[in-house]
This record gives structure tokens, C-alpha cells and sequence, in this order.
């Protein structure tokens, strides 16, 4: 007997496999999410993220340089605000001398071509740990809006090139894009969480930040993760109202959903490969239970295969350098 079709011919050597892969990953694809803190000189490892570090913004600096000379284009950017600072406002989060406007300054002087995003939600700045204002116990789209718009703007002052609105309140990327607009930053961009679902995965992220809720949880405006058809349902509102970028959040339990959205607009899409399984696959590799670079190859292969343009993970220069060779 004589086979028409043999699939294995094209699995053969490693240089075949290669030449016919179907989805290529490469450093440009990833978003580098940096934690930034006041001082100088400062590098303090996150207990729940082994090998991943908050940094003063000279370290940070150093090491957006690091990330350039690997391939990578993007960094967002989240700071740790101090205790002192933080109220029901958000007032630091506006303030034109505050840890964040001070870090996109110091990016783009030493780095313009880097491509700065940046972190807009209030549980950094917040007493109470939510990404809203708080009344009553309950978190307020309305008038959190209005202080996502003015943050977003004073961002755009300081430098930088997109914003990424990460709150999940009705209207925010409207307001946000209006608000662009009429400050005269027209070629400052919105990338959406506009699927960000209220996980258990972001754990580690909160402990890097100090920013778990102070109260109950975040499921009156994150979604439910049962829910499918209300992701594609945010997502093109947001397009509408002036997103440049969606995305999903988290990725791994949810390529389903990057699949769905990605099939649904016409604007790139991203995915956040989240603290939690970031430290899924450390743990794992500790105990040598699996090997972490192939670990790390094949989970953000899988993010891109389902359709995520972009990747925002904490392997991205770990990835870059497996890449790069």
C-alpha cells in the first residue's frame, strides 16, 4: 500500500517544522509590564513572582534599555503609590509630579523610540484598593470616569504614546478619547482591557502593587467568567467609542475568547498573560515538575495562535532572549 498524504514529511527536522509553522512569534509581539516604586537604586523581588522586581525608576531605565536591545518595543508601566499618598480620589494619580508622569519622562528622554503604555485605574492610588470611587460601598462609574479622563490626559502630558484604561466603568474609553481630543493629543492611543474578567490570576499582581481590594471584590465591574458572548459585546462598544487596541484578560483560560474577539474587530488585539500564570509556571519549574523555557515558548505561542497580536507577559525578555537564540 501506497499513502497519498504523509503529514509526517513535514515534521521531519526541526528546519522543515520551522518553514511551514504556522503562527511566528517574535520579541516585537510582547508588552513588558513594569513595577516602578520611589527611590533610587532601588530592586525589590515580588514574593509572588520569583525573578520579577519592582524598581526605582533609574533601575527601570536601565532596564527599558535591556529590553530594547532584545527586540522588544513596548513597556507598561504600573507604580506603586505610597500609603500616604492614596484617598478615595485618586488626586495622586493626577498629580503632573507624580511617580508615574516622573517614569514616562525618564523613559522617553533616555529611550523615545520605546513605546510607553501606561496604567489608568484608580486601586493604586485608592484607600480602599478598587478602581473606582467609592460611595456608600459601592464603586461609581460616573464620577471615576471623569478621573480616569483627566488621568489619562496627564499622561499624554508627560509622554505617553498609549493609554491602557484598565478600570472596566461604562463609558471610560469615550470619555478618555474625548478628552485626548480636546487637549490636543490626537495621536495619543487607547488600548482597551476591554474583555477583563474578574480572576483569581491576578493575585501575585496585587501583592507587586499593594492593591488588593479593601472590601468585598471587583465583580460589579469586572466580568463574569462565564460569560462569552458580553466579551464581544464590551469589546465593540469600545471600539466604537475610540479604542485602538483591545484586549483580553487573563489569556491562558481564556483563548476561547481572544479566538472570538479577534474574529470580531478590525483593530489589533492583545492579551495579558497575568501574574498568576506567570507564577503557575515558576512553581511548576521549581519543582521540576516541567521544563520553564519550553513552558514559556508554548504558553505564548498558544496566546498568539488563538489571536492576540500583542502579548503583554512577564516572560517577555526571558521569551526574547529563548527567541533570539
Amino acid at each position: 500500500m501506497h499513502l497519498i498524504r504523509r503529514n509526517r514529511i513535514l515534521r521531519q527536522s526541526p528546519a522543515i517544522s520551522a518553514m511551514v509553522a504556522e503562527t511566528i512569534i517574535k520579541p516585537s509581539d510582547f508588552i513588558a509590564p513594569l513595577f516602578i516604586v520611589e527611590g533610587t537604586g532601588i530592586k525589590e523581588e515580588i514574593s509572588s513572582m520569583q525573578g520579577y522586581y519592582r524598581m526605582s525608576i533609574d533601575l527601570t531605565v536601565n532596564a527599558v534599555k535591556e529590553l530594547w536591545s532584545l527586540g522588544i518595543r513596548s513597556v507598561l508601566l504600573f507604580i506603586k503609590c505610597k500609603d500616604e499618598l492614596k484617598d478615595n480620589k485618586g488626586t495622586e494619580a493626577l498629580n503632573p509630579d507624580g511617580l508615574m508622569q516622573r517614569s514616562i519622562k525618564a523613559i522617553k528622554n533616555a529611550l523615545p523610540e520605546m513605546v510607553i503604555m501606561t496604567d489608568v485605574a484608580l486601586d493604586p492610588f485608592s484607600t480602599y484598593g478598587h478602581d473606582g470611587i467609592v460611595e456608600n460601598n459601592e464603586i461609581v462609574n460616573d464620577a471615576t470616569v471623569e478621573v480616569l479622563a483627566q488621568m489619562s490626559v496627564s499622561h499624554a502630558q508627560a509622554g505617553a504614546d498609549i493609554i491602557a484604561p484598565s478600570d472596566m466603568m461604562d463609558g471610560r474609553i469615550l470619555a478618555i478619547r474625548d478628552a485626548l481630543e480636546n487637549s490636543g493629543f490626537t495621536k495619543t492611543g487607547i488600548m482597551s482591557y476591554s474583555a477583563k474578567y474578574a480572576s483569581c490570576f491576578y493575585g501575585p499582581f496585587r501583592d507587586a502593587l499593594d492593591s488588593a481590594p479593601g472590601f468585598g471584590d471587583k465583580k460589579t465591574y469586572q466580568m463574569d467568567y462565564s460569560n462569552r458572548r458580553e466579551a464581544i459585546k464590551e469589546t465593540l462598544m469600545d471600539v466604537e467609542e475610540g479604542a485602538d487596541i483591545v484586549m483580553v484578560k487573563p489569556a491562558m483560560a481564556y483563548l476561547d475568547i481572544i479566538r472570538e474577539v479577534k474574529d470580531a474587530v478590525d483593530v489589533p488585539v492583545s492579551a495579558y498573560h497575568v501574574s498568576g500564570e506567570y507564577a503557575m509556571i515558576k512553581a511548576a519549574a521549581n519543582m521540576g515538575w516541567l521544563d520553564e523555557n519550553k513552558a514559556i515558548m508554548e504558553s505564548l505561542t498558544s496566546i498568539k495562535r488563538a489571536g492576540a497580536d500583542l502579548i503583554a507577559t512577564y516572560f517577555a525578555s526571558k521569551a526574547a532572549m529563548l527567541i533570539n537564540g
